[in-house]
Formats: C-alpha cells, structure tokens, sequence
C-alpha cells in the first residue's frame, strides 16, 4: 500500500512539473514569425583595407655568432629572407566584419562607423547571398553611425519603431553575424534605458542582456513587433567576449542621424558650452535642492552659448527646452539632437531661487584650444578640472585647489579619482588654479607615486598618485 501511494505521488509531482513546465513554456514568445520576416534586410558588412606589414627581423639585428649558418639552413629549407638582412614592406589586405540592415528600398543600409572605418572597400552582402560594392555616404563618429549606398533596387527593408517606448524588462531580437557566423539569432530583455557611458555623451544607450558579441556591431535590434528599436554597438567585457551587458544606440537617434547623412553627408549639433556634472544627495543638500536631479554647471568655456547668455558656474539646470534633467548625462543629448540658431529656454536653480534663462544655440567649433587641452588631459592624465564653484568653496570651506569636472579614463581612473574632487594639493606642492596645477603635473615623473590631497564630499584625504605614461 504505501508502495503504491509513493508511485502515485511521484506521478502527481511528475504531473505538476510538467505543467509547470508548459505553462512557463508557452509564456516565453515565439521569435520564428519575425526572424522569417526580419532576415532578408539584415545584412553583412566585410572591409578592405591596405595595410603595410614589416618583417619581425626588419632593421637588421642580428641573431649571433652563427648566424650565417642559420640563415643559409632556413633559406635552403623554407627559401625565407635570411636573419641579419632588411626586407622591403608589404603590402596586406586586413578585413574586418560587421553587420547593418536595410533602410530604404533603393538601397540605403546602416551600420556602425567602427566597422568601416578607415576601409578602402566595403562589401555588402545580403540574406539572398547577392554581394555589393557599398559608396560610403556619411559617418558620425560621435554616435558611430556609418550610412552606406549599394546600387540596387527594390530590396527588402526594416520596419523602424519608437525607441522612446521600450521599457526594461521588455523582450529583444537581435541578428548579426558574430564571429562570421551569417544571421545568427539572439534575444533577451532590456535591461536599462537611458545610459550614458563615459565614451560617449551624444547617445542615451539601450541596455540589454542579448548576447551581442563581435561581428554583431552594425545590426538591428528588435522589439517583438519586427521593429526596429536599436543599432547594436557597444559590449561590455574582460575577455573579449559576452558578458551580459550590452548596448546599442536608440532607433531615434539613429534615424535623426541618417536623415542628416542622407541630405549633407555629415551631421552637424547644437553646442552650449558646458561642463556639467551630477547633483548627489550632500550637493543638493548644500545648494538647498530637495532632491537630487538636475545638470551642475561646473564650468562655463568662454565665448560659448552659454556665457553668451549668462549662464554661470554653480547653476543647476532643471529643465532645458521644456525637458526635465534628472541625470546630467541627459544634457548633451538634449542640445545634440537640436540644430544651431534655435533659441530655447533653460529653467536653472541659482542661489535658492528658480529662474529662466533664454539661450541662443550655435554650432559646434573645432576649437583648436579646448581639443588640445581635453587630448593633453586624456592622454596623461585621464581627466578635465576646472576652477572650484564658489558654492562648493563654500560649502565644503574650501580656500584653494582645482575640482575634477570630467573623468576620461586612464590615469584618473586607475588612481580611483572621481567627478566632483577637488585636487588641493600634489607632489607637495599647492594648488591654487588651474593653469598652476598643469605645471605641477607636467613636472611629475612617470612610474613613481606622489601624494596627492583630495577633498571628497566634505571629506579631505591623502591618496598615492602614479602616472603611467
């Protein structure tokens, strides 16, 4: 008897996990429908590019004292440049692998700019197995978008939808050729929208969890309606590989972009002429904000849009354009989608009290000044500082040193350096502008730590700062 209860509740569990497993089953979506549709306006995007290849052994060093004897070994054997000798340059072929997708039935596809970047030929081949030769349109390096122009007509196209309405925890499609391998399929969820990421401050990412791996760079990403939603672009890694976050670049910015490729080949942007950083709770506390929301101008570059209108280092910008910025990231994305000439208002927070501020947009300079300084600043020291607001001097009580407004990378980042520090003090020697904190640096050798004080929310600290040329 209890032998057979034990079968019987074993058949009842049994039951119970099979049902469970259906009903989860029939939960997930089915992805065949729009693969099938989708597919064909998926494309394959390889490059050429000449490249010159040196010998390892060019310059003529030698190997040592029987070196002649090795060299006439290896040249019966292999017929090779003999050791000890220079061999002329040359010329390779070096290809690279991306995807895009089909926008415009007269043959118009788009891609990410890092795929075909710095190719002398771009092939496109399609789902039907038919190659072109692609004509370069236009690129944006800043959103790393590529449109290109293939010769045919008639061709299958994507359907684009509204980025603005995904949501985290939606489904996603994407298909791309990772690794070579043609129209591999991948899916997952969004995880985040909205993200900006320290490389790029034009584009407010999509976040996913859909395996995008490289060769995926340049294809679309789906929504369960068969639309378009994202250009897949960025992973994030340590090995090279998928890790389970990924990103790819809104359809709407994407599509403001092509239509500007398509009209004048490149794309052009509002410029304010800011640095801006975050309000965290002790900032916002100390500025009398009851939250913390809100782009801090930490420095305003002259002659800018934003001196012009009277903009100063301390204002919180809270709405710009009838927008509201809860995160400064979201800033540069506003006046990056707009066009230059457009006057719009800015609802700042100065001095506890709310006001608005009318700003006429210009377009973006190449001022040769402000690129040297951010390349000089990336390049040793990882990182952009400016003069110390007189809130924050005031606040914090702080009578001397340079506040970080940006970190870029590189040295900043590996010492642990973040946005918002204020440098009183390195190697010794203190600091009271920025002009004199770039000739301290200048003098700190490379490979050696030197103290550096720090004053972080309020708090001062010591910490040990190597360069690493």
């Amino acid at each position: 008897m209890n032998r057979l209860l034990k079968q019987v509740s074993m058949v009842v569990v049994s039951s119970f996990m099979m049902a469970s497993i259906l009903t989860h089953a029939a939960s997930l979506p089915d992805f065949t429908e729009l693969v099938e549709k989708a597919s064909p306006a998926v494309v394959n995007i390889s490059t050429e590019q000449t490249v010159t290849t040196k010998t390892a052994n060019e310059g003529g060093q030698q190997l040592g004292p029987n070196s002649e004897e090795l060299n006439e070994f290896f040249k019966h054997f292999f017929g090779q440049q003999p050791f000890g000798q220079q061999a002329p340059p040359q010329q390779g072929q070096r290809s690279s692998l991306g995807s895009g997708f089909i926008v415009s039935h007269d043959g118009y596809v788009l891609t990410n700019n890092h795929v075909i970047d710095g190719a002398d030929v771009i092939h496109v081949r399609l789902n039907d197995r038919r190659e072109y030769v692609a004509k370069l349109v236009g690129t944006d390096p800043r959103t790393d978008l590529a449109l290109l122009k293939i010769e045919a007509d008639d061709l299958p196209i994507v359907k684009m939808g509204d980025s603005d309405k995904l949501k985290p925890g939606q489904w996603v499609l994407a298909i791309g050729s990772p690794f070579g391998f043609d129209y591999t399929v991948t899916a997952g969820i969004v995880s985040a929208t909205g993200r900006s990421l320290p490389s790029d401050n034009y584009v407010p990412f999509i976040q996913t969890d859909v395996a995008i791996n490289p060769g995926n760079s340049g294809g679309p990403l789906f929504n369960l309606d068969g639309e378009v939603v994202g250009i897949n672009s960025q992973i994030y890694t340590r090995s090279g590989g998928f890790m389970g976050v990924s990103f790819a670049i809104p359809s709407k910015v994407a599509m403001s972009v092509v239509d500007q490729l398509k009209s004048d080949g490149k794309v052009s942007r509002a410029w304010l002429g800011v640095l801006i950083q975050d309000v965290n709770n002790e900032l916002a506390e100390s500025f009398g904000l009851d939250r913390s929301n809100g782009a801090l101008i930490s420095r305003v570059l002259p002659d800018s849009p934003a001196e012009k209108a009277g903009l100063k280092s301390g204002d919180i910008i809270l709405k710009f354009n009838g927008e509201s910025i809860a995160h400064s990231g979201e800033l540069p994305y506003i006046v990056g989608q707009m066009k230059a000439g457009e006057k719009v208002d800015a609802k700042v927070y100065r001095d506890g009290k709310e006001q608005t501020i009318s700003v006429m947009l210009e377009a973006r300079p190449n001022d040769p000044k402000v690129v040297a300084q951010s390349q000089q600043d990336q390049n040793r020291l990882g990182m952009i500082v400016g003069e110390v607001p007189a809130d924050m001097a005031k606040n914090f009580d702080i009578d001397n040193g340079v506040v970080i407004e940006q970190v870029l990378g590189g040295t900043a980042a590996r010492n642990g350096l973040q946005q918002g520090d204020v440098i009183t003090m390195l190697n010794g020697k203190r600091i009271t502008s920025v002009a004199e904190f770039g000739e301290i640096a200048k003098d700190i050798p490379s490979g050696r730590s030197v103290p550096m004080r720090v004053i972080r929310q309020g708090y001062p600290m010591f910490i040990p700062f190597k360069i690493m040329d």
